[in-house]
């Protein structure tokens, strides 16, 4: 059996999703929308889509889709999950699942009430290497996690008609790509900071760039930067009592070739998974949770927890204190 997909808008990020929409076993990509029909007809076209649709609300209603990915801009994501999941379309929604804590708290609530499937589009936890990682922390591969830094960073044109620096489109960098910093250092201590400290560049109320300081507890810290004024970067280093990993291209790993590295006692192993696409993964294993009637995995409450700390980072940012998360 397979799950009938919508998406709703034309999207750059499109691009990447539909030819994986074509990988996943169980998905069949079947209409997409846009607030211009011309553009629909134009995107399903290119893609091979079969049915374009001229108005969100129209693919919503179309019988013939049980599922939506919504790529619009953040400040859009829990208006149209809502209309989707009032309609009985289980949603698959591009990240941040919303602009703040409470906001993605009440749309999972809202979902559920509805017995409708939600996740945010995090693709990096799909990835087998992820898996792997995961089980050498557990099993105790480099002792217990003491520390934890990431990156993720790309050049932007800072051009104010992008809705990433738009903050009415609840634009920034900080959730833009510090979600998947801060995502996956609380995945890698499996749990919450207790404290944040940032300090950011502003333009015209948007953060360009961030950076990071979380505590946590049992006394581990992580460090962590993300914007759109630096380089291409994309990596988490997890450093235990006993050794370190290194994950270079963490968060968008090449299809053809994905590595980490494990230092031990001086000595640096390098792993190699070849030939896997962690978007595919995701709409599978999304769509996959919804045949079998369950919720996702990654539970939708990992969004709750992300912006959490995200709130507390841009809290401190601005006030220029600790804040507590």
């Amino acid at each position: 059996m397979k799950l009938r997909w919508g998406i709703l808008g034309v999207a750059k990020i499109n691009s990447r999703l539909i030819p994986a929409f074509k990988k996943a076993a169980n998905a069949e990509l079947g209409a997409i929308a846009s607030r211009s029909l011309d553009k629909a007809r134009a995107a399903a076209k290119d893609a091979g889509i079969p049915v374009a649709h001229g108005s969100y609300e129209a693919l919503l209603d179309d019988p013939n889709v049980d599922a939506v990915y919504v790529p619009l801009p953040n400040h859009l994501h829990a208006e149209w999950t809502r209309q989707a999941a009032d309609r009985g379309k289980h949603v698959l929604c591009e990240k941040p699942l919303t602009p703040s804590a409470a906001e993605a708290r009440a749309l999972i609530d809202y979902c559920r009430a509805k017995n409708i499937r939600l996740a945010d589009g995090f693709m990096w936890p799909h990835h087998s290497r992820t898996a792997r990682i995961r089980a050498l922390l557990d099993r105790g591969d480099i002792g217990p996690v003491r520390h934890v830094s990431g990156a993720f960073t790309f050049p932007l044109e800072l051009d104010r008609a992008n809705i990433r620096l738009n903050a009415e489109s609840a634009g920034g960098s900080l959730l833009d790509v510090g979600c998947y910093p801060v995502y996956g250092i609380r995945w890698a201590f499996q749990a919450e900071p207790i404290s944040a400290f940032a300090t950011a560049s502003m333009q015209n109320g948007v953060d360009l760039a961030i950076s990071g300081l979380l505590t946590f507890a049992d006394g581990g810290t992580a460090t962590f930067d993300c914007g759109f004024t630096l380089p291409f970067r994309s990596w988490l280093e997890i450093v235990g009592a006993e050794g370190i990993v290194r994950v270079p291209g963490m968060w968008v790993p090449p299809v053809a070739r994905a590595t980490y590295e494990i230092e031990r006692d001086g000595k640096t192993e390098v792993f190699t998974i070849e030939g896997e696409d962690q978007i595919a993964n995701m709409i599978q294993n999304f769509g996959k949770a919804v045949l079998e009637k369950r919720d996702p995995s990654p539970s939708p409450e990992e969004a709750v927890k992300t912006l959490r700390v995200l709130d507390a980072l841009a809290n401190s940012a601005h006030s220029g204190r600790v804040e507590k998360v």
